[in-house]
């Protein structure tokens, strides 16, 4: 589907865990370039795509929206669910084994991208215990009584 190993390989991985992707042309107002997230799916336009990690937060986000919502024609996150889609990019990352720059590229998160690396890197939990409520990851305490690895392990991926 893409030319690009990297984003065919998040494409891949988003796709296998339940979100659909699409290749198509998108227009350049999109708020990030050459990703959309379209009635619950992802449109990627690989020629106008700036970061494939990219793909990643946006699939964040479709997975840690309520489920009747992710469907919506226009897409609308919440702040809890944008500070989620933060802690979800980061154990997507983690487990596909990237370089955490691929997502929390230069110039990203409006500015903040470094910190958020310096964040999630020294073990920040932000947004865990909103993955956690949902019921996707579990924080080191809950993770031992249980017997499971601790974020950023993830038990599912879709809320």
């Amino acid at each position: 589907m893409f030319a690009d190993p990297l984003t065919q390989r998040l494409a891949d991985f988003v796709i296998g865990i339940g979100i659909d992707v699409t290749a198509g042309e998108l227009p350049d107002d999109t708020f990030l370039p050459g990703v959309d997230i379209r009635s619950g799916g992802l449109v990627i336009d690989e020629k106008h795509l700036a970061h494939p990690g990219d793909i990643l937060h946006e699939a964040g986000h479709i997975a840690v929206s309520e489920p009747q919502s992710r469907k919506a024609e226009r897409f609308e996150a919440t702040d809890g669910e944008e500070l989620a889609t933060l802690a979800w990019s980061w154990a997507a990352l983690t487990h596909l084994e990237l370089d955490p720059a691929v997502v929390f590229h230069p110039g990203g998160y409006k500015g903040e991208a470094e910190w958020l690396l310096e964040t999630f890197a020294s073990g920040g939990a932000m947004g865990v215990p909103l993955l956690q409520y949902y019921g996707l990851t579990l924080e080191p305490r809950q993770a031992a009584e249980r017997g499971v690895a601790p974020f950023p392990n993830m038990l599912r991926w879709l809320r």
